[in-house]
């Protein structure tokens, strides 16, 4: 019997660690190049822009030209408890005035309409609205009804709004965030901010993986991105949408801007509102004190709620985006979209590589009884296996120094061992976000499933701020 399956189990083992070496090394190359390409234009800006002017600060930008206000675009099903957090410090820290909330709320919600209405009792710039049934739905659903409910309030008060912001229940909003807003939606049809992960002390693990993914994500894709010309997808937070270029994609759609059929709709409607010679913009500058005028929210900090939205991110952008959205003549735009529709992918390869690790330790327990010994790796193989170290190490090294930059040296050392975290996460994601995908094949229905988060009290966000505040730089 064992004549049989030693010699299987070595076959297998040498199978998927050529399969998965060849994977990786093709990965790791296009991640190489776009790394070389961020670091040539960070010290193009460094030499012939910053050596000549000053980094602006949110506080210097002028006055828009265009004295319209903004409205905020908050959906709220089941955030009795964090909604009321959330609205108060931003009427409290906003010093823009030229603004109104719109929070849609479901009538088999009577707590979170409660809480908001006793922010809306206080001022007159909080707008409940109520949605035409009982939740919970897609949040592009509700944001529709308060699409709908601000075009109303437009006829009605004889007035047109310049932009719409969306953020989330549990968002922490800088207090310069719409002056950023108004200044630059000016200029173009999406204006998207950075999106910062906090995490409570607790959660050092499956929260914190969310910091390492998007202080990357933020400090040199997006930025990229937007320096190739190509679309600016919106992360569904802390982004702005010009008024007139939502109401012509509203125009195209029957009155539903947001497309309730897509898991992730805010990532397809900032590709589609910057797509072709529409601009999108990724701001990223800090105020007076060294802050980023940035987004912070608090993700999910346990592995059930985090599987549960990586799945959605993947069905929405790497699966069904794929047959939503095609591609494009622009090699560009081509190259950012399989950046973009990869990571599903790379979660299996990297089952595979796991496995094929549990089999390599096995296999060196075998030869240590003497029962059987394997066959030796090949020299390609030992070859291909060097160069998946370096371009390991030279992941982790970027993924530690954007992480350093922001967070500092301590989260920069945690996001090594968290890679581990985040890679079983994305494995287990993938597998649920297959099963989904393949039932939405087969007829099912697209389901959009709300993941858990918590909004800190008010000491809670002071002491958080003290030990595990963003990095400031001088």
């Amino acid at each position: 019997m064992n004549e049989y399956i030693f010699p299987s189990i070595d076959a297998l083992q040498k199978e998927l660690l050529l399969f998965a070496s060849l994977c990786f090394i093709i990965g790791s190359v296009d991640d190489v190049i776009f790394d070389a390409m961020w670091i040539a234009h960070s010290v193009k800006r460094k030499l012939l822009i910053y050596s000549r002017y000053d980094r602006a600060i949110v506080e210097n930008l002028p006055p828009s030209d265009q004295n319209q206000p903004l409205a905020i675009f908050v959906p709220a099903w089941r955030e009795a408890a964090v909604i009321g957090g959330m609205l108060r410090r931003c009427l409290d820290q906003w010093s823009h005035k030229n603004y109104r909330i719109y929070v849609g709320c479901y009538p088999n919600d009577n707590a979170t309409i409660a809480a908001v209405a006793a922010e809306a009792n206080r001022v007159e710039n909080i707008r409940i609205i109520i949605c035409d049934h009982d939740g919970p739905t897609s949040k592009a659903d509700c944001l529709n009804r308060l699409w709908r409910a601000l075009c109303r309030d437009e006829i009605l008060e004889s007035t047109s709004y310049k932009a719409i912001v969306l953020q989330d229940a549990e968002d922490l909003v800088h207090p310069m965030a719409l002056q950023l807003f108004d200044y630059l939606i000016d200029r173009a049809s999406l204006v998207q901010i950075p999106v910062i992960p906090r995490r409570a002390s607790q959660s050092m693990w499956v929260a914190g993986h969310y910091g390492d993914e998007f202080a990357e994500m933020h400090g040199k894709q997006m930025v990229l991105r937007e320096a190739l010309g190509v679309s600016i997808p919106s992360a569904g937070v802390g982004c702005a949408f010009r008024r007139d270029a939502l109401g012509k994609l509203s125009a195209q759609t029957r009155g539903k801007p947001f497309d309730a059929a897509s898991l992730t709709e805010d990532y397809e409607l900032g590709l589609n509102l910057t797509d072709g010679e529409a601009r999108g913009i990724f701001a990223r500058l800090k105020d007076q004190q060294g802050q980023w005028v940035a987004t912070q929210e608090f993700f999910p900090d346990n592995f059930e709620d985090a599987i549960k939205q990586k799945s959605r991110w993947m069905i929405g952008i790497a699966l069904s985006g794929w047959d939503r959205l095609g591609w494009k003549k622009c090699w560009r735009e081509n190259w950012m979209r399989l950046r973009d529709r990869k990571a599903s992918f790379a979660a299996i390869i990297l089952a595979l590589a796991y496995v094929a690790m549990l089999l390599t330790g096995l296999l060196y327990v075998i030869g240590l009884t003497g029962i059987y010994q394997p066959h030796p790796l090949s020299s390609l193989l030992k070859t291909m296996l060097v160069f998946n170290a370096f371009f390991l190490v030279w992941r982790l090294a970027i993924k530690g120094y954007f992480v350093f930059a922001l967070y500092g040296l301590r989260e920069a050392l945690w996001s090594i061992p968290r890679t581990f975290v985040a890679n079983i996460i994305n494995i287990l994601a993938a597998k649920r976000a297959l099963t989904q995908y393949f039932q939405i094949l087969a007829g099912a229905p697209a389901k959009w499933e709300k993941t858990n988060h918590f909004y800190p009290k008010m000491d809670e966000v002071k002491q958080l701020r003290a030990t595990n505040n963003v990095r400031r730089k001088p």
